[in-house]
């Protein structure tokens, strides 16, 4: 009788191995889960980001805001007739080289 119970414990055994540890058991489908939720996520930080630049895109090819706005504040250009005003904070260092040449001898 003992023979016969620990030949079915054994069985039980050999046929949860192919469950839990096998190609297709549980631990590896629970692994896979947990990387389809994580590329899920990241796909959609990219679906963000690719929506942001597509907007982008289209501000840069249908008005001409975006583009002065870049313009301003990437190349620090400024219109015609307008006046270019700078405040410097008192605790911040200035560049020594601009501050000692004089508005005469700078070149343009």
């Amino acid at each position: 009788m003992r023979l016969i119970a620990l030949s079915f414990v054994a069985l039980l055994m050999l046929i949860q191995y192919p469950l839990w540890l096998g190609k297709g058991g549980w631990l590896r489908v629970w692994e896979l889960d947990r990387q389809v939720a994580q590329v899920k996520n990241n796909n959609e930080k990219l679906k963000e980001r690719n929506g942001k630049l597509e907007s982008e895109v289209q501000d840069l090819k249908i008005g001409t805001d975006a583009v002065e706005e870049r313009a301003r504040f990437e190349l620090g250009m400024i219109k015609k007739n307008e006046i270019f005003v700078q405040i410097l904070d008192a605790n911040s260092p200035a560049s020594t080289s601009d501050a000692r040449t004089p508005p005469s001898q700078v070149k343009p």
